[in-house]
């Protein structure tokens, strides 16, 4: 577990951070198509984008100038930089180029992944770097999901459960070729994955850039922001959306119907009683050390001594704790969030509520 885990501080400590965000999905998913037009668009003028190869998504004719050997300025204003060596590596330079005004101002970074990739790691780099830590946040994944073959890739590829499982926002691409009854079912089937996940269609990969911001964690000022980036709060948006999407529920704690993936799953857990910080980071430690391997991420809000405390990981990589300035509602619950392989809801909470129990200073 990550350092920053071990005491739950008040300051605001996102908001001046970079906000990062990942795009990711399966080979074919049409990434590459979002890209090429992300890249064009006038609001992508203070962006940079990180993606693997420059020459893969045909911008040569837009390019104005090389600012660095792996750098390079396009007409918009907008940075697109090829990853020759790791992302650690990529986004120090970045950063540090930004610093020297080698290159220009940038207040985003979007970092397109390979079909293959498990983006678990690239979230843990971004945790557990301290040198990254200290001037990028992860500000949300974004899975593009092909209407067409997901299916046979969801029953076949852990690459492809494992995006749709880590991701806050997941576009659906072909949808236009797609009929309206195999959308609804495929998204009823990334629900059951992932039910907090935001799903969109994304016909031809026309996103505008906004859809990509503030998915994650803005800052330690309670808001609805606060509880859509915990998946409390989805727009009220009718049973199907456009071109037949269903819209699913978001809120923590609900019960989905429909399939379920044998392995992958969602498991959400409310405690009514608040925790101490020493008890709720023991558990915390317990079940990284026995099944961290199998936590593929965990988000909540946590009642700590009667206060909120925003609480995210991956694997073995916890986030630097948030403690909110206030509730962002009512409710004073804990609510945790586990996406997780293999791992039932039942022996979730006895663990927490045992580790609880002995860590509480007042008897029952």
């Amino acid at each position: 577990m990550s350092d920053g885990f071990a005491t739950a501080g008040a300051r605001d400590v996102l908001a001046s951070k970079i906000p990062v965000t990942l795009i990711t999905g399966f080979l074919g998913a049409g990434k590459t198509t979002l890209v090429s037009k992300l890249i064009r668009h006038p609001d992508m003028d203070r962006v940079a984008v990180v993606i693997n190869e420059v020459g893969e998504i045909g911008i040569d004719n837009d390019l104005v100038k090389m600012s660095t050997e792996n750098v390079s300025l396009l007409a918009n204003g907008c940075l697109c930089c090829s990853v020759r060596t790791d992302l650690q590596d990529t986004l120090r330079e970045l950063f540090g180029e930004r610093r020297a005004g080698l290159i220009p101002d940038f207040d985003r970074v979007i970092i397109e992944t390979t079909g293959l990739a498990d983006p678990g790691p690239v979230i843990q780099t971004l945790s557990s770097d301290t040198m990254l830590g200290a001037h990028y946040r992860l500000d949300g994944v974004v899975t593009l999901v092909d209407a067409i073959n997901a299916p046979d890739q969801m029953a076949r590829q852990p690459e492809f459960q494992q995006q749709v499982a880590l991701a806050d926002r997941v576009f659906i691409t072909k949808s236009d070729l797609a009929e309206p009854q195999a959308l609804s079912s495929l998204a009823q089937d990334i629900a059951s994955i992932n039910p907090r996940a935001d799903i969109q269609s994304c016909p031809m990969g026309e996103v505008h850039p906004r859809e990509l911001k503030g998915l994650g964690l803005q800052s330690n000022r309670a808001s609805a922001d606060t509880l859509r980036f915990l998946g409390e709060l989805q727009d009220n948006a009718p049973a199907n959306g456009e071109d037949g999407v269903a819209k699913e529920p978001g809120y923590l704690g609900a019960r989905l119907p429909g399939r379920h993936h044998p392995s992958v799953r969602t498991l959400s857990l409310r405690f009514d009683q608040p925790f101490t910080w020493a008890a709720f980071s023991a558990a915390v430690e317990l079940l990284i050390s026995l099944r961290g391997q199998d936590m593929l991420r965990v988000k909540g809000i946590v009642n700590v001594d009667g206060s909120p405390v925003v609480v995210q990981g991956v694997g073995h990589v916890f986030h630097p704790p948030v403690t909110l300035d206030r509730w962002p509602s009512e409710d004073q619950t804990s609510r945790i969030v586990f996406i997780t392989r293999n791992m039932e809801a039942d022996r979730l909470r006895a663990l927490f509520e045992a580790v609880g129990g002995i860590g509480s200073s007042t008897p029952d």
